[in-house]
């Protein structure tokens, strides 16, 4: 790092369990964003302010009124424009060091497999179920941490799945797909705005501490937050030996 670096990323360097070879990982580091909506805000916002090297942001949609309730990455001036364009210029303004690349289609496939492949971790910030099971699958297949979150009306929840730990189990392990789970949409449902900015800044807390080495990852416990009562649970689950996702793939 340089010494506009050294200065601007120097309370992180203070502390301890980052220091400057943490810091300096966090800079090295590429992170995937899947969805630049009320969770990838506030995750993409603290992690381009923490100086991560290189930010896919990833969404097919474009920024409606409805949105700036609580998606902090996009003004209204921007209504209209692909959330993420609109995210990468939200970005550059930030921090101008880091590299943004807009994604501005929903990924599936090769698309996504290749996406994933290439980055160190991957933060679910999307809204259906079809989507993260799709990530969670590239994510084991290439063995790349995945931090998933979800809110919706007060509730939210957070949670890491590490397909380099032979211990972690993966987001199909907790939520089976193909079961009967109801799919409860904000637009629908309604969703209090500070709530995706806590979630998705546990989830950029989760990011920076896996990329930089410190603390212990959320693997194996889902984080609950009751925002009525403002009341957290973890909630610890093991792995499914019977997974049909990362069973098949053994330990690292």
């Amino acid at each position: 790092m340089n010494d506009e670096q050294l200065l601007r990323y120097s309370r992180h360097i203070l502390l301890d369990p980052i220091g400057i070879e943490g810091q300096a990982r966090i800079v090295g580091a590429h992170v995937l964003i899947v969805g630049a909506g009320g969770l990838g805000s506030p995750a993409a916002f603290y992690l381009a302010s923490a100086g991560i090297g290189k930010i896919t942001l990833a969404d097919s949609d474009t920024v409606d009124l409805t949105n700036l309730q609580r998606q902090i990455l996009h003004t209204q001036d921007r209504i209209g424009q692909a959330k993420a364009l609109s995210g990468q210029a939200t970005l550059a303004r930030i921090n101008p060091e880091v590299a943004v690349v807009p994604v501005t289609e929903r990924l599936a496939g090769e698309r996504l497999a290749a996406l994933v492949a290439g980055a160190d971790a991957v933060l679910d910030c999307c809204d259906n179920f079809d989507t993260r099971h799709a990530v969670n699958r590239a994510c084991v297949e290439h063995r790349v941490p995945l931090i998933s979150g979800a809110a919706v009306r007060f509730s939210g929840q957070v949670s890491v799945f590490d397909p380099r730990r032979a211990d972690s189990p993966c987001y199909h392990c907790l939520f089976p797909e193909g079961e009967d789970v109801e799919e409860m949409r904000c637009a629908v449902t309604g969703i209090f705005a500070p709530l995706t900015g806590i979630i998705g800044s546990v989830q950029a807390a989760e990011a920076l501490k896996l990329l930089s080495g410190a603390g212990e990852p959320l693997v194996g416990r889902l984080l609950l937050l009751n925002a009525l009562t403002m009341e957290w649970r973890s909630v610890r689950f093991g792995k499914d030996p019977h997974c049909a996702v990362c069973a098949a793939r053994g330990n690292p």
